[in-house]
């Protein structure tokens, strides 16, 4: 049946409707340069499997400013993106590979080649010993025939450069070097590999859409000293304790260890627990660490937001969010939940 001719030219209502959207995307970049920043934890982790191409893809179609990488390197020397150094609690690696469990009864990433890391199907994170998904009520890969698979660090720029060119956008970046003591430890130095490539792409100064984030001093004060970083560098806090070289983080956390940090460093990743806690009443106890940091010139972009993993005696998702915003004035933001986190931004 042949179809009837369209006139495809423009009406006066479309060159309308054209101007609406042209100044809708305006105001929403403008938006993006006033309000605090959302940075997608592992992609749209909280919809799709972490670290996956479609949940980064998601998660920049629901509107992440930045988007995380998690690296790690292969036995080739290949940097991938994934959360840990271990495999078997997000991929069917003990199935395929039995033979690479090591003695403590892990598998590693950097004991497979990339080839054979392709092989893989990566899976909603779950308990290894028991199999059971850590978020029950998430992507449920246990009865899902999607397959979804390891990506390399290059791919991955790759999506995004190539998302943000074809929609106009800029979206950046977020990776993390992931355990570069234990790395070089086994005889890789992650860094090294890692650096170059940022800059390949683009990515070599604090005008780029890029932040550059560990968890180790020693390893910050390489990348910028010795390795020549000059992009914006972020120093990650964990909740308590030491770091994998014995720096204490309670002690970063004062006001003299950001001052000192911040001769380093841009910006600060503390776990949220650094900045707010709630009592078995509900609560709410707020610190000095936005403050603190503030005063010394650095961002804080606290991780991560869980609407189905609260933090202890958190009320509500809500409450989540205004104390990290509007009572402690966070600049950003690590989610699960881009979409949930742009919606409180924007109200």
């Amino acid at each position: 049946m042949k179809s009837k001719t369209t006139d495809h030219r423009p009406q006066a209502g479309s060159y309308l409707s054209l101007l609406g959207v042209f100044f809708a995307c305006a105001a929403s970049a403008l938006a993006a340069e006033t309000r605090a920043l959302v940075i997608a934890h592992r992609g749209a982790s909280g919809y799709l499997p972490e670290h996956t191409q479609a949940a980064k893809t998601l998660a920049y179609g629901l509107g992440a400013d930045f988007l995380e990488q998690d690296i790690v390197l292969t036995k080739d020397d290949v940097p991938v993106v994934l959360h840990d150094i271990y495999l078997d609690t997000v991929t069917d690696v003990a199935k395929r590979f039995p033979d690479r469990k090591r003695a403590d009864g892990r598998f590693y990433v950097l004991d497979l080649t990339l080839a054979e890391l392709k092989q893989l199907r990566v899976a909603e994170r779950f308990n290894a010993k028991s199999g059971k998904a850590v978020f029950v009520k998430r992507y449920p890969s246990e009865t899902s025939a999607a397959e979804f698979h390891v990506s390399t660090l290059e791919e991955e720029l790759q999506l995004i450069q190539g998302l943000n060119r074809s929609l106009g956008r800029n979206v950046g970046i977020y990776p993390e070097i992931k355990q570069p003591k234990w790395h070089r430890e086994q005889g890789h130095d992650i860094s090294r590999v890692v650096l170059p490539i940022l800059a390949r792409y683009g990515y070599t100064t604090k005008q780029d859409a890029c932040f550059l984030q560990c968890f180790e001093l020693t390893e910050v004060k390489r990348i910028r000293g010795e390795l020549g970083w000059k992009g914006r560098l972020v120093m990650l806090l964990n909740g308590r304790g030491q770091d994998a070289d014995g720096v204490d983080h309670d002690t970063l956390c004062t006001a003299e260890g950001l001052k000192e940090l911040a001769a380093i460093v841009d910006g600060i990743g503390p776990a949220i627990g650094r900045i707010v806690t709630w009592s078995s009443a509900g609560e709410k106890k707020l610190t000095d660490l936005v403050k603190w940091a503030h005063a010394s010139g650095l961002a804080v972009h606290p991780y991560t937001i869980r609407v189905d993993d609260l933090p202890k005696n958190c009320p509500s998702a809500d409450a989540l969010h205004v104390a990290l915003f509007r009572d402690a004035g966070s600049d950003g933001v690590f989610t699960d939940f881009t979409d949930v986190t742009l919606a409180w931004l924007r109200k």
